[in-house]
């Protein structure tokens, strides 16, 4: 019993029903033989009386390979060679009609032999070793059931080898039952993640939106209707050189955060507190979960997600786990369930989809382990996808860069988002309220009024948390708001404590707010000294234990073990995600209750001591806003003594909240703010900008630059300066920009022209795109929305695209008469429309199909200069089209030389040729071929 034939995983249910229609079936009446048959004579594909063509005998082989195929578990042998494989199995079964034997004969020899007769006739060639088991496998299979054929027509056979035949059987019926009761891993492990998957997607298929639980609602609400995709954005301040040093990894500026891993293997994604990191982590394990048909996310279709958050996996400050601990580490109920090494199977396959949240949540002290468990888990299986999230500056800027990720950042909404996330947070919470319909109604219009007219509240909305808040308390207080990020959060935890129960209709022991603040405050504080964003269930009581005997009203109530549980049950802002585990529902309410407690405590050297501490960032911001004016004083001075940059800008980033602040104090942070301006790194651009629009009280014009640095420091320093407004990113910051639209530096007014999608379109393009010289500039567009309003500010000669456009919306708003110059970083739906513009002389594509056509470039008689991929080009050159008027060619993501072969007959008048070599092991070019290939051309090449 060889195990190779199990290994083709078909039952003999299957197999002897197909194998049985290649022989020659008794005719009714014929009664059995009594001699032997010739195996040509038994063939039904052979002689007079054949019922089977050799075409008949391909469409049975293509069956029982299909049959293995699509049977559980991962495939025999790569997709690419099932016709192979079907084409050398049809020849095996074909070759049995040529033996030179009889039945008796092939009996005798047993299925083994009769295999390797059949292997002598027809060897297998050409394929894997993968394929060619399986073509062996199968065949060896079909043997048994023919043999098993044979002794059952023929008395003769049936009366002289009685023996073999009955042994014959057995080893039929003892494969099957091996099948059944011993399936392959891969069986079992599909069995399994049938299981995991659906797990998966009832776990992460509902999404808690704060606020709409208020009265008579369910608290959570399915994912399809509260998720509102976000975009991501590359960081900024290396766009340029990113495009510049890596052209095979050319990306939008803006992308939806949900499709990064469709181009990217491995990113890391940071983004602010509330700002749906963890919410996208949720929609990615959903969509791989239901193996989702929506186009966008096929990517993730044959992937198995493993959820990793970094606060649970932590918890106990033991070792990350190695991937066999994935589902016990993270409490999942199947855990220990699973086929033994399932999960390195399928990190091994390279299916897995591993979703780390939350890197800030790891105490600092950790983060070197968390880095090197995530290092080595990446080499030790490449080829998954990874995301893993973080608040901006909880990580240095290259911290996974060895690593091969990509990093990205949240956009902040903007107000098309804040108008889509408000008008879904109605929807879900009319949901099974008919009787409030209209009151929403009305309250979501004036929401969306009152957030386009009013500044502060427009500049709170920049994320899904703010916006849901807001939302809520809109709704709570009938259409009237607190003004200020603190206003805000204290309603919130008013509204969560006191009126939760009371909308509900909740009755029992009521508690009043601040009680229940104190205990909540005092569990906050514990967290945020020790690092973490979850503690023990025994650590919780031990903290409430201690505050009971300074609050009776609480202390009434019982034990530690009812009050948390009250809270829990009650208050909305504690959970417990696990049996023993006890988290906030959200960090932003745990550092605002941190804050509360560290002011209560007046330890306000511990401002110092964690000024350099991500995680204690959002604290002190908060006590700032919430603190006395003396406390704001004393929390200033502590980040000012410690005299970092960052502590610096932290401080300035208080100033917002600090209402009433001792002059001193605020001279003293100006002059400190001060020497770090303008900005002069990348690095100091994102400090900066988390300063907020007080920033741009500091920020240098063009004038104050130009007196105080040579020419070639100030225009770095302007561009650094445009970038660090454009990051902070409201309208405010417009005129501010608007003071660099004639600065002398193309360089610099370029800036201006890459970020006209942060801002208003219409303001902007009235304030600042109508007022750029554009006779040596890209004008940038990423949306019909930009190129409308650029055509409507007169149109402009070079035009870069970043995006995918219709034909016809090029058609319509960019002008024949003007375009010269176009930069395609996205794709057309027909690249033929570009023979429509005459005056283009430059044309640059990229992110395109290497098999989109170029044909309407071909005629283009002004056209001397073409960028394309070099895989793009070659395609056009064998495809027949010719190029005589280039002069100057641009190559991105060149692998050999040998791919430029087609290029002389295409491009015969190239005088320029520039060649940029994609990244990757054994990628290089011969300059010494590319002369042989264009003997005439000045050429570069840019490894």
């Amino acid at each position: 019993m060889d195990p190779a034939v199990i290994g083709t995983r078909l039952a003999s249910s299957v197999v002897a029903p197909l194998v049985k229609k290649l022989l020659v079936m008794e005719e009714p009446g014929a009664g059995l033989v009594n001699r032997p048959v010739r195996l040509s004579a038994l063939v039904s594909f052979r002689g007079e009386k054949r019922t089977l063509t050799e075409r008949d005998v391909r469409v049975l082989a293509a069956r029982l390979v299909r049959e293995a195929v699509e049977s559980p578990g991962e495939a025999p042998f790569p997709e690419q060679e099932k016709t192979a494989v079907t084409d050398a199995l049809t020849a095996k079964l074909l070759a049995l009609g040529e033996l030179d034997m009889d039945d008796v004969q092939a009996v005798r020899l047993g299925y083994r032999e009769l295999t390797r007769k059949l292997h002598h006739q027809v060897p297998t060639r050409g394929l894997s070793a993968d394929a060619s088991l399986f073509v062996d496998s199968l065949t060896e299979w079909a043997c048994v059931h023919i043999i098993n054929f044979f002794t059952q027509r023929s008395t003769f056979v049936a009366r002289t080898l009685v023996e073999q035949s009955r042994q014959q059987a057995e080893v039929i019926a003892k494969l099957d039952e091996l099948i059944t009761r011993n399936p392959r891993p891969d069986a079992r492990d599909t069995a399994f993640e049938r299981r995991f998957l659906s797990y998966i997607a009832k776990k992460h298929g509902r999404l808690q939106i704060y606020g709409i639980d208020l009265v008579n609602s369910a608290d959570k609400w399915p994912l399809d209707v509260a998720y509102m995709r976000l975009e991501a954005i590359s960081p900024v301040d290396a766009y340029e050189d990113y495009l510049r040093r890596q052209p095979r990894l050319r990306q939008r500026q803006h992308q939806p955060a949900d499709e990064a891993l469709a181009g990217h293997d491995r990113v890391l994604l940071r983004g602010e507190a509330g700002s749906g990191k963890t919410t996208l982590i949720q929609w990615l394990a959903l969509s791989a979960a239901r193996r989702d048909r929506d186009d966008r996310m096929t990517y993730l279709a044959d992937l198995i997600p493993f959820v990793l958050p970094l606060r649970s996996l932590t918890r106990h400050g033991g070792h990350l786990p190695a991937p066999k601990d994935f589902l016990a580490a993270v409490g999942a109920p199947l855990a220990g369930e699973e086929p033994p090494g399932w999960q390195s199977r399928v990190l091994t396959a390279g299916r897995g989809l591993l979703l780390v949240d939350g890197i800030d949540e790891v105490p600092e002290s950790e983060r070197a382990h968390a880095h090197g468990w995530l290092s080595d888990l990446a080499a030790a299986y490449p080829g998954n996808r990874w995301l893993v999230t973080s608040r901006p500056s909880a990580v240095a800027e290259d911290w996974l860069t060895a690593e091969g990720f990509v990093e990205l950042r949240l956009s902040p909404m903007r107000p098309a988002d804040v108008q889509s996330f408000v008008g879904r947070w109605h929807t879900a919470a009319r949901t099974g309220i008919t009787e409030e319909d209209e009151a929403l109604a009305s309250y979501e219009a004036q929401l969306l009024h009152a957030i386009r007219l009013k500044t502060d509240l427009g500049r709170l909305a920049t994320n899904p948390l703010m916006c849901g808040l807001i939302c809520a308390l809109h709704r709570d207080r009938h259409g009237f708001l607190p003004i200020g990020r603190k206003e805000l959060y204290q309603a919130a935890l008013t509204m969560l404590l006191t009126r939760r129960d009371r909308e509900r209709g909740v009755t029992g022991t009521e508690l009043r707010e601040e009680p229940q603040l104190q205990i909540l405050q005092r569990l906050a504080y514990w967290l945020i000294k020790d690092g973490r964003t979850e503690m023990t269930r025994d650590r919780a009581l031990t903290e409430i234990g201690k505050a009971l005997p300074a609050l009776p009203e609480v202390a009434a109530l019982g034990e530690a073990e009812t009050v948390l549980t009250q809270l829990i049950n009650r208050s909305g802002l504690l959970r417990a995600p696990a049996l023993e585990t006890i988290d906030f529902c959200h960090r932003t309410f745990q550092d605002f209750l941190g804050a509360r407690a560290l002011l209560d405590e007046g330890t306000f050297g511990m401002v110092r001591k964690h000024a350099a501490d991500d995680q204690w960032e959002d604290v002190i911001r908060m006590a700032v806003a919430q603190g006395r004016p003396r406390d704001r004083a004393d929390i200033l001075r502590e980040l000012l003594r410690d005299g970092s940059a960052r502590a610096v800008v932290l401080a300035a980033s208080c100033l917002e909240q600090a209402t009433e602040l001792d002059p001193a104090v605020r001279a003293e942070l100006e002059r400190s703010m001060s020497a770090l301006l303008p900005p002069r790194t990348p690095e100091a651009v994102s400090d900066l900008a988390s300063v907020g629009l007080l920033a741009l009280d500091f920020l240098p014009g063009p004038e104050e630059l130009s007196a105080a640095w040579p020419a070639s420091d100030s225009d770095e320093y302007a561009q650094l300066c445009i970038r660090t407004a454009a990051l902070i990113g409201t309208d405010e910051a417009i005129p501010y920009l608007a003071r660099f639209r004639k600065h002398p530096s193309s360089r610099v007014r370029s800036q201006l022209a890459l970020f006209w999608h942060r801002f208003d379109l219409e303001a902007y393009g009235r304030e600042v795109i109508a007022q750029l010289p554009y006779n040596d500039l890209y004008f940038i567009t990423q949306s019909v929305a930009e190129l409308r309003a650029l055509r409507e500010l007169g149109g402009r000669p070079w035009i870069r695209l970043v995006g995918d456009f219709t034909a016809v919306s090029l058609l319509v708003y960019l002008d024949p008469g003007q375009l010269a110059r176009l930069d395609l970083r996205g794709t057309v739906d027909d690249m033929t429309v570009l023979g429509e513009f005459p005056l283009l002389e430059v044309v640059s594509v990229s992110e395109c199909p290497e098999r989109t056509s170029l044909a309407g470039l071909q005629n283009l008689p002004k056209l001397h200069q073409l960028g394309l991929s070099a895989r793009h080009a070659s395609y056009a050159a064998q495809s027949g089209l010719r190029f005589p008027q280039i002069r100057r060619l641009d190559l991105h993501d060149t692998e050999t030389e040998a791919m430029l072969d087609p290029l002389p007959q295409a491009f015969p008048s190239i005088e320029t040729l520039h060649l940029s070599v994609a990244p990757g092991p054994g990628n290089r070019v011969d300059r010494i071929s590319l002369r042989t290939l264009f003997p005439q051309a000045s050429i570069s090449v840019t490894e």
